[in-house]
């Protein structure tokens, strides 16, 4: 109940950060429904573990963002909708929609709600600007997972596969084998320097890895 607690009092802050006008019940609401949308049956990975690990890479590093909250606001969002039988974008797409259209019913500047589901869109290829220091903290904290040591890179690639259950293996494999390489074919996996400097040479390193296995 505390960590619970503890991530609506997260989410009400950065809500309030971004400019939203509701009342704290209905901001407290929202937050209960957002984490009960994380807590879905079909989440191996994507589920409130992720979002609090994204949500903390967040904090730590928010003085690289012009606009935190707005950050914050977006990681609440990122995977809001997630079907894994979904085809495409479609997840980013919706769950970008969903944030604008929750976003301003919470009183949030109608700028704001639009810059936030944008920032929610990037995170389908995770490409950004230079120019783009919000969007890049973003889609580095959400990629902070591949630069994990190994037994938690294991853990996070099994619960990724246990979301595709119903995928058989050789296409599985096939389609994750395109995802690694998209990543490692990025001029740079991680945009904003601190994060690069640390984290890029382990996460190519287990992208590699994970590649030969799948190949093998």
């Amino acid at each position: 109940m505390a960590a619970v607690t503890s991530l609506l009092d997260r989410w009400v802050a950065a809500a309030r950060g971004a400019g939203a006008t509701a009342a704290d019940p209905d901001l407290e609401a929202a937050g209960g429904y957002l984490l009960g949308r994380w807590s879905e049956p079909q989440r191996q990975y994507h589920d409130v573990s992720h979002l609090t690990a994204v949500l903390d890479v967040v904090d730590e590093y928010a003085g690289l963002a012009p606009h935190a909250d707005r950050v914050r606001l977006a990681a609440w969002m990122h995977d809001a909708v997630y079907d894994p039988r979904a085809l495409g974008e479609a997840n980013e797409r919706d769950s970008a929609e969903f944030a604008k259209g929750l976003l301003t019913t919470l009183g949030t500047p109608p700028e704001v709600a639009a810059e936030v589901a944008r920032l929610v869109g990037l995170t389908a290829g995770h490409a950004t600007e230079d120019t783009d220091p919000d969007g890049e903290l973003l889609c580095d904290a959400d990629l902070a997972i591949l630069a994990a040591g190994p037994d938690r890179y294991t853990a996070y690639t099994e619960a990724i596969r246990r979301e595709y259950a119903h995928v058989p293996e050789d296409t599985f494999r096939a389609a994750r084998a395109q995802v690694l390489v998209s990543l490692l074919e990025l001029p740079s996996i991680y945009r904003h320097a601190p994060l690069r400097d640390a984290w890029e040479a382990p996460a190519r390193a287990n992208l590699e890895r994970e590649l030969r296995a799948l190949a093998g």
